[in-house]
């Protein structure tokens, strides 16, 4: 995948975040903070009674990849039911520590760009807070 094209997603989901404001009704709420670099977020979900995901979003303040990744993982996730979506965060999770299969990085969609970042140990905890956030949130 080029570097241009990461790039372009990353500053998309950054500059025009579809997900970055606050809900009303939301029934699962997390702060998430990653103290290495004062990255921030609060995620927001509306859980319905069978555990589909209705409603996400997230606010805060943090590095583009931390802001962009919360706002593909949201895509991601609405309308999926609570065990996809930690699922998918699992799946994530090991892209980015240990790798996964091709079919794996298929189920994460958009949210495979973010495969390059496991080379940059810096910026792994940038990408991993949102998914983190949501596996605590749930746990």
């Amino acid at each position: 995948m080029s570097e241009t094209f990461y790039n372009e997603i990353i500053n998309e989901h950054n500059l025009n975040p579809y997900h970055k404001h606050s809900i009303d009704g939301a029934n699962f709420t997390l702060e998430g903070v990653n103290p290495s670099c004062g990255d921030d977020i609060i995620l927001n979900l509306k859980v319905d009674e069978s555990g589909i995901i209705v409603d996400g979003a997230y606010e805060g303040d943090g590095c583009a990849i931390s802001q962009a990744s919360a706002d593909i993982m949201l895509d991601l996730v609405i309308g999926r039911r609570r065990e996809e979506a930690l699922h998918l965060a699992d799946v994530f999770m090991r892209m980015i520590k240990e790798g996964i299969t091709d079919e794996e990085k298929e189920e994460l969609e958009e949210a495979g760009i973010l495969e390059s970042v496991s080379h940059m140990p810096a910026r792994v905890k940038c990408a991993v807070l949102g998914w983190r956030t949501l596996t605590e949130m749930f746990e």
